[in-house]
């Protein structure tokens, strides 16, 4: 209910010639208080006039910059002194390191041309490693690393592309960031031998680069598209997890995608991939039965399939092969390798004298005489044919890095260390082979 106003007498009338006085302030109605009257009749902070507006001099000044609400940066902070993800990856850029390793606990290493190097950079804590996760990783990919503890993926920067893998250690979140070259080096700038190009200019079949993690598969890979992008005019589809090199169409069209962001799994992209109309397929790993099978199909009609697998041999990654099936189904399988094999090479690197690396290879070319061996299972004679095969373009890696070694670009101790059989090297490096 609205209180009632008491009654005040009416004002006299003014004398002739005067004004009346102005009325006294009236008090702020429905029960407002007096502190709220006086916020209202003298203003406390008024905004500068609008220019071109006049304006009188009694405006008070607007508030410091300082005291203007700024948004916060996306997720955590790092911690003071500590380097930013960028920093540390312009670091191993310009070093010319090839992979970041960062966890919880530790301080930074690089790896320098195989080896591990200690940075000398503080330890690494808790709220600066999900900010460096921050920086390039979005929202749901960090909360997807939460929740499997497991994230694998790629970030682009104006120097270098970079794959992301992050896991989670006893001690704590971790990760490694392998460094990706803009430039695809040739096949001349790698040293690759020759019959890389000829097994490049085949028009179908299956073509294996294999090797340990970390040998320079997808290098050479990425110099074999670069290749035939550049001599032939094809179609190319690459399907891999997640793309390193990324290429772009010359007198080939390229297409690439990405496991993950492009498709859900290798074998559903692989099977689509043969409704595309491709020339050629590269698929990123032959990681299952499903995806060989596939590939296989690809290969026998008429396409050129390319796919890597982590053996050590060229030889042992046919026998890696058929271990996926039964023994009722390999007799089957063994036929289909023999018709489908292009080229079977297995790499390696290691470190030269002058401070660089370099490749060494097992290639297995696919002869009439090899594809019999292969039919056949003869594991042993596929050897010896590749340690006689110098005319079609093989090699063994005993032979490739005896050859380094002859050349001075490695040590005696570099050959016989890397040798898959050091005994035929050692009667190798005594001038007894």
């Amino acid at each position: 209910m609205t209180q009632q106003q008491p009654h005040r007498p009416s004002a006299p009338p003014p004398p002739p010639g005067r004004r009346p006085p102005a009325p006294p302030p009236r008090p702020a109605g429905n029960g407002a208080s007096a502190e709220a009257t006086q916020h209202m009749s003298v203003p406390t902070r008024q905004r500068p006039p609008a220019p071109g507006s006049g304006g009188g001099t009694a405006m008070k000044a607007p508030p410091p910059p300082a005291a203007v609400a700024k948004t916060p940066p996306r997720g955590p902070q790092r911690t003071e002194g500590q380097p930013s993800l960028e920093e540390l990856i312009n670091m191993a850029n310009d070093k010319g390191y090839s992979d970041v390793h960062l966890g919880v606990g530790e301080a930074p290493r690089m790896r320098d041309r195989g080896e591990m190097m200690p940075m000398d950079l503080p330890v690494s804590d808790v709220p600066t490693f999900w900010s460096w996760l921050h920086e390039v990783m979005s929202e749901q990919e960090v909360q997807q690393f939460k929740d499997t503890k497991e994230f694998d993926g790629a970030t682009q920067y104006d120097f270098a592309r970079v794959r992301i893998n992050v896991f989670d250690t006893l001690t704590g979140p971790a990760m490694v960031l392998r460094l990706i070259p803009l430039k695809i080096l040739t096949m001349e700038q790698l040293r690759l031998p020759p019959v890389f190009k000829d097994i490049s200019d085949a028009h179908k079949g299956l073509i294996l680069v294999t090797g340990p993690t970390g040998s320079g598969k997808s290098t050479t890979m990425a110099a074999m598209v670069d290749y035939i992008n550049k001599e032939h005019p094809k179609h190319i589809i690459t399907i891999e997890d997640p793309v390193e090199f990324v290429h772009k169409s010359r007198k080939s069209l390229i297409k690439q995608r990405e496991v993950g962001q492009h498709t859900l799994l290798f074998d559903n992209a692989l099977k689509a991939a043969l409704r595309e109309d491709p020339d050629i397929i590269l698929v990123g790993e032959m990681r299952d039965k499903g995806t060989v099978n596939t590939a296989l199909k690809a290969a026998q009609t008429g396409h050129l399939v390319m796919g890597t697998l982590h053996t050590n041999s060229a030889v042992k990654t046919i026998e890696r092969i058929l271990t996926l099936y039964s023994a009722e189904e390999q007799d089957a399988m063994r036929t289909a390798l023999a018709e489908s094999i292009v080229a079977v090479i297995a790499q390696g690197l290691c470190r030269t004298t002058d401070g660089k690396r370099a490749a060494f290879h097992d290639i297995l070319v696919n002869t009439e005489a090899m594809k019999d061996y292969i039919s056949k299972g003869k594991y042993e004679d596929m050897a010896e044919l590749m340690r006689q095969g110098e005319y079609d373009g093989m090699i063994t890696m005993n032979q490739a890095l005896f050859n380094l070694y002859q050349e001075g670009r490695i040590t005696e101790e570099t050959a016989l260390e890397l040798s898959p059989t050091a005994n035929e090297m050692s009667q190798m490096l005594r001038g007894r082979i």
